[in-house]
């Protein structure tokens, strides 16, 4: 995998003060994407050992509230496969820390077994995170007041409630 940017003290991706990880490949292609480099699946930087090290440092101050997984696209499944393990390091080394993913798929898409961004390690990934942002950004339904989205069809979903209870239950914070 590869990664674009690691933002240390992002406020614009999350709930408070976030490590935000921009990681490479997307075959979405939203017209009007705010970063289209992050499309290809090498751009920027190979993601290795020591990147998550470094993530897992920065995420130690107590101001950071989390971590945020952005891109390009987090659920394509080569990425899944690479960010699971990180998020499962958070999870026991930081386990106050909320996890934020944006994807361009909707959770319905991750949990259709026969879709494109569904693989052996989706439901895992998906179990480890707190808010998803899903659906494509629609360039129509382009609305900047919105709080932590781009278009008015992508929702902000509580994801363990809503893998709890089997309907989606969305973030309201």
């Amino acid at each position: 995998m590869h990664y674009g940017q690691i933002k240390n003290c992002d406020i614009a991706n999350g709930i408070g003060v976030r490590v935000t990880l921009f990681v490479s490949g997307c075959t979405n292609y939203c017209e009007g994407c705010f970063q289209p480099e992050t499309w290809d699946f090498e751009y920027g930087k190979l993601y290795t050992e020591e990147t998550e090290e470094e993530i897992l440092r920065l995420l130690a101050p107590s101001y950071i509230s989390g971590l945020t997984l952005l891109g390009g696209e987090p659920f394509e499944p080569c990425n899944q496969r690479e960010l699971l393990p990180l998020v499962k390091k958070c999870r026991e080394v930081y386990p106050s820390k909320t996890i934020w993913a944006f994807t361009g798929f909707t959770l319905e898409q991750l949990l259709d077994k026969k879709s494109h961004p569904r693989c052996e390690v989706t439901d895992e990934l998906l179990a480890q995170i707190d808010v998803l942002v899903d659906g494509r950004f629609i360039q129509e339904k382009k609305n900047l007041m919105l709080r932590f989205r781009g278009s008015e069809n992508q929702r902000l979903i509580d994801l363990p409630s809503t893998l709890a209870s089997g309907n989606v239950i969305l973030w309201d914070k």
